[in-house]
Order: structure tokens, then sequence, then C-alpha cells
């Protein structure tokens, strides 16, 4: 320490260059936090698919919903003529 500077300008001195310490050592952190990252992200990330597949990956995926769509609407068709052919019978059993 300076000993023909007064003890609050020293004082303020080492609070500056600490505060200036500590900023580098942040932003460098922040870099090297970022850069870490991108690498992670290119590792985990999905890798990038060529048209011709994402289209016809695309089309197979949409044949399978409609396929889905056409069995469930089935299954409920089929249920609910089950139903009414139930109550049918019933009604005719009453009179």
């Amino acid at each position: 320490m300076d000993d023909e500077k007064p003890i609050t300008e020293q004082a303020m001195d080492t609070i500056t260059t600490a505060v200036d310490a500590t900023k580098d050592a942040a932003v460098n952190a922040v870099r090297q936090v970022r850069k870490a990252a991108k690498k992670v992200a290119k590792k985990v990330g999905p890798k990038k698919t060529s048209k011709k597949k994402a289209k016809k990956k695309a089309k197979t995926s949409s044949k399978k919903a409609a396929k889905k769509t056409v069995k469930k609407a089935s299954k409920k068709s089929a249920k609910k003529a089950a139903k009414k052919a139930v109550k049918k019978k019933a009604k005719k059993a009453k009179r």
C-alpha cells in the first residue's frame, strides 16, 4: 500500500481493481459456457435429414395417421351400431 495516499483512496483503488477483475472473469466464463453449450448442442441435437427423407417421412406419417383415424372411426361406428341394435331388440322385446 502507498503511505502517501489516504486510506479511503487506497481502498477505492483496491475495490475498483477487484471489480474490474471480477467483470473480466465473468465475461470469460460466459464465453466459455456458450462455447461448450454449442458443442454439446451439436452432438446432442438432431441431425439434419435430407429433403427427400423428410418428404418420405412426412408421407408415411400422414398415411399412418390416416389409417389410425379410419380404424378409430370404424370401431366407433361399429360400437354405435351394436348399441343401437341392442336398444332396438330391447324395444321389440317390451312390445
